[in-house]
């Protein structure tokens, strides 16, 4: 299977790995059919995200995909983490082979439950 050198270089070193202590939301998502498991924090303050990172267990493109996804949502409003899409996910890793782009899928909705998790503990 083929990755672009951009899936490749977030899987080598990926951006914002990690737990993070001080996040007010948090996506959990899991794919149930390879196993893959991604858990997206965010810290939101003053309706944009200031801060973002990731713990993933997966192939490749899973790790790529919750990496540079923590990269797209920085100082983004919440309505515009709400509109991005599974595509927005694999067109920032300039695609994923047919068969991965369930990897893509894993990060955005992480990032949308994310976003849920916020509304919840912010009403």
């Amino acid at each position: 299977m083929a990755y672009s050198a951009l899936v490749m270089e977030h899987f080598q070193h990926p951006r914002n790995a990690g737990v993070m202590e001080d996040a007010n939301a948090v996506g959990d998502e899991q794919n149930p059919a390879c196993g893959d498991v991604a858990r997206l924090f965010l810290r939101i303050e003053g309706g944009r995200v200031v801060k973002a990172s990731f713990q993933a267990r997966g192939c490749p493109a899973s790790i790529a995909a919750c990496s540079v996804a923590t990269e797209m949502v920085q100082s983004k409003t919440i309505a515009e983490v709400e509109a991005l899409s599974r595509q927005d996910v694999a067109g920032a890793l300039g695609g994923l082979p047919p068969g991965k782009v369930h990897c893509s899928v894993l990060a955005a909705d992480a990032l949308h439950k994310a976003i849920q998790d916020y509304r919840r503990r912010s009403s």
